[in-house]
């Protein structure tokens, strides 16, 4: 019987799969239990032992986007409910006064994220074009110069970009924001394009600059498709790190840009902490990023080069 040196023999797919099955489970049920906990009341939420089957409701989303003070029970007589959210917290002796921040922080964090991650795109796609094409003097430093920034900690820095944020009145600004998350991811963006625009063959670009294309519309027309992939790829990085971030949202946002990271922990119920609404948050913050990379899945999946230039 002959075996296949590259083909991988059925115990081995079944092992591979069990493998990656097992992985699957025990990543996506930490997910799984902050959905849940956000469809719980508070008392199923801080159960012991945890309950995993517990009674359906919306309070944590409606909690999570009120604000809410306790009334006596007359002045709820007085004014009864007139929308399903207004009755769910009627039985908790609660009435809604008004919108909570939640949104405010929520969307500060969609423009914020987005923002960066469009700057970080666009700058490391124009740098990177430039490091694999051109020859620039002392390539090799700058490009080492340039994924340093990636290596050091942030709180090496937080002290003196707070300092330059008060200075320059960029403290609690959406362009403040951005322009930070920008430099941050803007060393890997450099390297992840580079790689990528490395392996796209040079004579797609001579081949176009022939029939009369310009150095742009070359770039613009050939590089950029055959680049999909590697973009795709690096705003999904990007992304990622802009939207989560904690330390710098923290330190340089207290308001008007504060973004949803350092606000859900803090959201606080009548009885201490709101988990079920901390989870609602939590759930909700998750979906940008999940519909994203789902947007951009086809270009993760395609060929980066879509063959070789034959000669």
């Amino acid at each position: 019987m002959s075996y296949s040196v590259t083909e991988p023999s059925k115990p081995q797919k079944w092992i591979a799969g069990l493998l990656v099955a097992a992985y699957g489970i025990i990543t996506i049920l930490p997910l799984l239990w902050i959905i849940s906990t956000s469809f719980k009341s508070q008392n199923d939420a801080i159960a012991y032992p945890p309950e995993v089957f517990s009674e359906f409701t919306l309070g944590g989303y409606v909690n999570l986007f009120t604000t809410q003070t306790r009334q006596s029970a007359e002045a709820l007589e007085a004014n009864p409910p007139e929308t399903w959210y207004d009755e769910i917290v009627h039985e908790r002796g609660m009435a809604i006064v008004g919108p909570s921040r939640f949104g405010e922080r929520f969307m500060n964090s969609v423009i914020i994220g987005f923002g960066s991650t469009f700057l970080s795109v666009f700058l490391g796609t124009l740098a990177a074009y430039a490091f694999s094409r051109f020859r620039i003097p002392l390539k090799d430093d700058l490009l080492f110069f340039i994924l340093s920034t990636r290596m050091m900690p942030p709180i090496a820095v937080a002290i003196p970009i707070f300092l330059m944020f008060r200075g320059l009145g960029l403290s609690d600004t959406h362009a403040g924001m951005i322009l930070l998350y920008t430099a941050v991811n803007l060393s890997l963006s450099v390297w992840l394009l580079k790689g990528f625009i490395d392996e796209i063959p040079r004579e797609y670009e001579e081949a176009a600059l022939i029939d009369g294309y310009t150095r742009f519309q070359a770039f613009y027309k050939v590089v950029l498709p055959q680049a999909a992939t590697g973009i795709a790829s690096t705003a999904i990085f990007c992304l990622i790190f802009a939207w989560n971030e904690y330390a710098f949202a923290v330190l340089l946002t207290s308001g008007n840009a504060q973004t949803a990271p350092p606000f859900i922990p803090t959201i606080i119920g009548v009885t201490g902490q709101d988990w079920p609404a901390v989870a609602a948050g939590a759930t909700i913050f998750l979906v940008p990023v999940m519909v994203f990379t789902i947007l951009l899945r086809k270009h993760l999946l395609r060929g980066i080069t879509f063959g070789a230039v034959r000669k």
